[in-house]
């Protein structure tokens, strides 16, 4: 079954989706062997791993397609990526659909802030008008060659224009055949409540970030999400468990795992984990 299909299906069930955020292969295969249906790939975490910089509107669509095709490659789960405003009008959005649905992508969001976009946490952020984002959701819909790709229409209106805004906006997206709606930047209960209240019969996603309550999964489900992306439940700990490795290692003068004991308990998981057994023996039955 596709990695399309497979989101479909979970979506159809009414299966609540939990995306941890991936960003390189090696989180793609850690979040599947933890046993997660799905994975997120965050532009944040995207600009923050390959080119040490925020998420500002710096990264290039072939910038994130890279990303793209190598988290897919790496986990046999579903990904929801982030396509940000789709790179440009209309015409830009169906182009965008297509190269992320070959890169390997089963879903991506594209959102109505104006270019330069920002992460969706971050301040000072622009919305265009809400008609010209409904353009682009129809022409991102007629863009997918298949109708399993999903589509999610992303509004960061609540930050800029409130709640009531930012609910009519998802309400016109949902109608332009968006298949799931996703208010970015949500800072309150209410408007954590308010989204999948006014939206029933529409699969809602949640941004579990920085400025939104950390509410847990079994919450969310009750109040009606059918998604919820952590970006940073991947990203956060790795760069705070490495920068206090390297703290000791310029303090003691020796690394984490140097004891050869330990250092060879590593070595044998990764090596397991990244399947070289497997990868020798093809060696081994290819060699001349």
């Amino acid at each position: 079954m596709s990695k399309n299909k497979q989101l479909r299906e979970m979506l159809a069930r009414r299966e609540f989706v939990v995306a941890p955020g991936v960003y390189s292969a090696l989180t793609a295969k850690l979040v599947h062997a933890a046993g997660f249906p799905c994975m997120y790939m965050s532009g944040y975490c995207t600009a923050a791993s390959t080119l040490g910089l925020p998420d500002l509107g710096l990264l290039t669509m072939t910038e994130m397609l890279g990303n793209v095709r190598a988290l897919s490659d790496a986990a046999p789960i579903p990904l929801i990526a982030d396509g940000d405003t789709g790179y440009g009008n209309a015409l830009n959005v169906m182009r965008a659909v297509r190269e992320y649905e070959r890169a390997g992508a089963a879903a991506m969001h594209i959102e109505d802030q104006m270019w330069p976009k920002r992460c969706g946490h971050m301040a000072n952020k622009h919305v265009i008008p809400k008609d010209e984002m409904v353009g682009k959701i129809r022409a991102a819909v007629d863009g997918r060659a298949s109708e399993d790709f999903v589509i999610i229409a992303r509004t960061d209106a609540i930050a800029v224009e409130g709640l009531p805004a930012a609910l009519d906006r998802l309400s016109a997206y949902a109608g332009a055949g968006a298949d799931v709606v996703f208010a970015d930047g949500q800072q309150t209960m209410e408007h954590i409540s308010e989204v999948p209240r006014r939206f029933p019969s529409t699969p809602c996603m949640i941004n579990v970030g920085p400025l939104t309550p950390p509410l847990p999964v079994s919450e969310l489900r009750e109040l009606g999400y059918a998604i919820a992306i952590y970006p940073s439940v991947c990203i956060g700990p790795a760069v705070l468990a490495t920068q206090d490795a390297l703290e000791k290692f310029k303090e003691t003068g020796t690394p984490l795992f140097a004891e050869p004991e330990k250092l060879m308990q590593l070595w044998k998981f990764f090596n397991e984990f990244l399947d070289v057994p497997a990868y020798n023996a093809l060696e081994q039955k290819y060699k001349y």
